[in-house]
Order: C-alpha cells, then structure tokens, then sequence
C-alpha cells in the first residue's frame, strides 16, 4: 500500500468523518486507531511529476499520481470505471477489492 501526502490526508479526511466510521461500526477512537495502523504500514511516496489532468476527476487524478510516482502495479478501487484506459498507459492494472483480495490470497 502506498500513498502521497494529499492522498493520505485524503484517506484520514474520509475515514475521521463520522458517516463513515459509523458505517463500518466503529467508534471514534477505533477510527483514530485505524488510520493509526494504515500510516504504520503505508509506503510513502514522493509526487515528483504531476499527471494531470487525465482524469476527470480530481481525487481520482491524485491516486493516479501515488500509483505512477510509487511504481504500483495496481490501484484497487471500486470506481474502476473512473480511469478509463489511463492507467495502462503506466503499465497498471486497475481492480476492484475483490479480485485483489483473490490475488493476495492466491500468490
């Protein structure tokens, strides 16, 4: 898992709203804890070139950017439609949580 400073302020903003921990069943503090344990395990990544715009959207462009900048070879997503064909021009996959899960379970 890697991410860029905008993308993980992105991750803490969405996980610290209180529709979201609420949905996942936690408490406030479970989800201090949570995004806790993601920056101890995240890989971060340094944005030296901007990729914008190809995308139309402005969160999704900034996961683009942490994906080619970090040299993943996937982003697991449920908004796999958002990207188009983009990312394969970087020789990335784009995949939904499931079939990632499969893999990571297969490898």
């Amino acid at each position: 898992m890697i991410a860029n400073v905008p993308l993980f302020f992105e991750y803490e903003a969405k996980l610290m709203d209180s529709i979201h921990w609420r949905a996942a069943g936690l408490t406030r503090s479970q989800a201090d804890v949570f995004i806790a344990g993601i920056a101890a395990v995240v890989k971060p990544v340094k944005t030296h070139y901007l990729w914008r715009p190809l995308l139309r959207d402005p969160n999704d462009e900034m996961v683009l950017e942490a994906a080619v900048n970090g040299g993943a070879d996937a982003i697991v997503t449920f908004n796999s439609g958002d990207y188009g064909l983009v990312p394969e021009t970087f020789d990335i996959e784009v995949l939904l949580p499931a079939v990632a899960i499969r893999r990571i379970r297969n490898a």
